[in-house]
């Protein structure tokens, strides 16, 4: 019997060291670091955590915002309550009925994991090591205690690796609104804020009111006018009316992903520069992925590859 049961553990740990060798990319992961990575760059600047240390271990801890703990407390690295004076949640872990901290957004729980490697004396010697040794970060989180799993190290550098996270540590700058935002914005209900933000095509965008201009909803949105201009690909005093699409980045060169056999048939009223701004592509490539001059009069019924 105790040999049976060294020989089922010994299984065990193989499969668990050959999942944490052998990663597959998958779009979850990729969905994740779209939407945090800025967040994870302002963190570095700020605090000196490696961004791919941050995402990775965000990744991991929270099965790509989709774990219980990051759905219905958006915790998303895992963090126990310990001298936690906020809200809290009790989860099973390494031990029954554990206390765990609760946020009301994931941009408070990446904040606090920042304070909570920076603030503890176990962590300190982390921060002498380059922003660039991933792995050194990584096994020495597993050193220091961040969790107890034989193979937690690995894991971190082999997200890392796989999804080449290390760039975002010799970032020198992001995207402030993105930052400030990523983690408070639900696609199909978003939250109510004075400008509610939405996303598409690996994009933010807001919905203009009326009286609007790109100066206005810079101001709020902390985005220069004349970039907004340049990214929705119209002049900088052209008019603006209540629910035109207004991207914070640059748009893509194609349609998502999903969109990859889609054709768009056109309907009355659409332009091609409406139908740019719902798949939140750029103008020229949609005339382009079409074959098309951009003096082409586009017609009701015509048939649109978009990517």
């Amino acid at each position: 019997m105790r040999k049976s049961v060294f020989l089922f553990l010994s299984l065990c740990l193989f499969c668990c060291h050959t999942l944490a060798q052998t990663p597959r990319w998958n779009s979850v992961y990729q969905a994740y670091i779209d939407q945090y990575h800025d967040m994870a760059i302002e963190q570095m600047l700020k605090y000196k955590i490696p961004a791919s240390i941050t995402l990775a271990q965000g990744l991991l801890e929270s099965g790509a915002g989709r774990s219980e703990l990051a759905r219905i407390g958006n915790n998303h690295f895992g963090i126990k309550c310990h001298d936690w004076q906020g809200r809290t949640m009790r989860k099973d872990d390494d031990l029954r009925n554990e206390c765990f901290r609760v946020y009301d957004n994931a941009r408070q729980s990446y904040e606090d994991h920042s304070k909570f490697l920076t603030q503890h004396r176990r962590y300190a010697r982390l921060f002498q090591l380059r922003l660039t040794d991933y792995k050194g970060w990584a096994r020495g989180l597993k050193e220091c205690g961040y969790a107890t799993s034989p193979t937690y190290a690995q894991a971190l550098i082999n997200i890392i690796e796989l999804y080449q996270l290390d760039q975002f540590d010799r970032a020198k700058g992001y995207d402030r609104y993105v930052a400030q935002h990523a983690g408070t914005e639900r696609p199909a209900t978003p939250v109510q804020q004075q400008y509610p933000i939405y996303k598409n095509n690996k994009n933010y965008y807001v919905k203009a009111r009326t009286g609007d201009t790109f100066a206005s909803i810079g101001r709020e949105v902390g985005v220069s006018g004349h970039e907004l201009a340049e990214y929705n690909e119209r002049p900088f005093n052209d008019r603006l009316y209540d629910g035109d699409i207004i991207y914070l980045k640059k748009k893509r060169k194609h349609a998502d992903k999903e969109f990859k056999n889609h054709i768009h048939v056109v309907r009355p009223g659409e332009s091609m520069y409406l139908i740019s701004q719902i798949y939140g592509i750029r103008l020229k490539y949609l005339y382009k992925i079409n074959n098309l001059s951009p003096d082409y009069q586009l017609k009701v019924g015509d048939r649109l590859r978009v990517y």
